[in-house]
């Protein structure tokens, strides 16, 4: 998958203009992601089921994650519920994702999320970095917090699957060369699960994104969970 980094930054350096068009925020003010936040108690959950689903699993992410800009039931965490539901698993997926979040604020608020579940997860999935680069943070600081996480996680025995991203060629070959080895760096270090880019599959195809040229419709929510879906399922069987 990473033999496609040219396309994949090519289409990402042209998403990064469409934000460059509009006015440059201030200090502090709100980027696309911050319009809207989803609650890291209630989320992208399905209507809560009276029994407790056998396996618990937790996307824990930014915007991409939480469903910025779509119905409740069509984001990354129910759409992954439905399709391990299809695939046979007894499963629940909590969606930890609040748009705008940086690596920094993930951290800030990863004890706070696993803290206030009713079990241990069996799988977190972890996918931040996004805002980062829309803020051109160092990647140096991006590495810190996401390693920071999976000790966390490993600290607490919960298993995790890291989900990439990947830099625009205009930040630069020197910031693009540091920030893309961050995750399949980490998930070496740490014998974690690695699904190298979460996009893969959507950029690339205007048409599956919606109007800000940033975020998936729901049709790309569903490519995206088609080609994830598959990798925790079998996750889920080790």
């Amino acid at each position: 998958m990473l033999k496609n980094l040219f396309v994949y930054g090519f289409t990402l350096a042209f998403l990064q203009l469409l934000i460059a068009c509009g006015p440059a925020p201030e200090e502090g003010q709100a980027v696309p992601e911050d319009v809207e936040t989803i609650s890291t108690e209630t989320g992208g959950d399905q209507t809560a089921e009276a029994k407790e689903a056998e396996i618990l699993i937790v996307a824990f992410g930014d915007s991409l994650y939480a469903g910025y800009g779509l119905e409740q039931t069509e984001g990354f965490a129910p759409d992954l519920q439905a399709a391990l539901t299809k695939a046979g698993k007894d499963v629940r997926v909590h969606n930890a994702g609040v748009s705008g979040d940086t690596t920094a604020a993930g951290l800030r608020r990863m004890d706070f999320v696993l803290d206030s579940l009713s079990r241990k997860p069996d799988l977190v999935i972890l996918g931040l970095g996004g805002n980062d680069l829309l803020r051109g943070l160092k990647p140096a600081d991006t590495r810190a917090n996401m390693e920071a996480m999976v000790q966390k996680l490993q600290d607490r025995d919960i298993p995790v699957m890291l989900t990439g991203m990947l830099a625009p060629p205009n930040l630069g070959a020197a910031y693009s060369d540091e920030f893309n080895v961050i995750y399949p760096a980490l998930a070496k270090k740490y014998d974690v699960a690695l699904y190298p880019f979460f996009m893969d599959g959507v950029v690339g195809h205007p048409e599956l994104f919606q109007a800000d040229g940033l975020h998936p419709t729901a049709a790309g929510i569903d490519i995206i969970v088609g080609k994830i879906a598959p990798q925790v399922a079998e996750l889920l069987e080790d």
